[in-house]
């Protein structure tokens, strides 16, 4: 009988320390949640193309003086639709940036003119 009562003693702990480990994950740990490194703004509606060029037009005020969106591009991916937006600079140089379906911007690439 004492090794019984030990057995689910044991099992109630372990029971407990499983429960508290997964309670103290973040969103996002364990799947369906955010990736690292992209913060949505807060909204939990897809935004629009208009709304994806807006915010790419508010970075390039704030880091890419003298940029300005040329061209905004859809695309899918597992969280929904995406965007691609290439922005000109001053002289001629192009940069893209990648919104997220809720809003987060990220630069992609480096500083250089593409050929075609």
């Amino acid at each position: 009988m004492k090794g019984w009562v030990s057995v689910v003693a044991v099992a109630a702990v372990l029971a407990i320390l499983a429960g508290g480990a997964v309670a103290g994950m973040r969103p996002g740990m364990m799947g369906g949640g955010g990736c690292p490194g992209m913060m949505a703004t807060g909204t939990a509606t897809p935004i629009t193309a208009e709304k994806a060029k807006a915010l790419a037009q508010e970075y390039a005020e704030t880091y890419l003086e003298g940029y300005t969106v040329e061209k905004v591009l859809p695309w899918t991916g597992g969280h929904g639709t995406m965007y691609s937006v290439e922005l000109k600079g001053p002289a001629e140089e192009v940069r893209v940036l990648h919104v997220s379906p809720f809003g987060a911007v990220m630069p992609f690439g480096g500083p250089w003119r593409r050929g075609g």
